[in-house]
């Protein structure tokens, strides 16, 4: 089953959300959709290719202070 990564900003910096696209390449996920809710929580979809490596890519941003305010890895049905 597919397994996708949803992202909830509750501060969110575009430029260095376009800065880290390699990063979380590397970490293979690959952005499906961006959404903006009100006036700034942000909300982010992708696909994961690795769930090892897409929940090290959220504990590294988590440890440098540019981590989302919640996570949640889901399965299509």
């Amino acid at each position: 089953m597919p397994l996708q990564l949803l992202l909830r900003y509750d501060s969110f910096d575009r430029d260095a959300h376009e800065t880290g696209t390699e990063g979380r390449a590397n970490a293979g996920l690959s952005q499906l959709q961006l959404w903006k809710e009100g006036s700034g929580t942000h909300w982010a979809l992708f696909s994961v290719a690795n769930r090892a490596k897409a929940q090290d890519w959220v504990d590294k941003a988590e440890a440098l202070g540019q981590a989302p305010t919640d996570h949640h890895f889901l399965e299509t049905l």
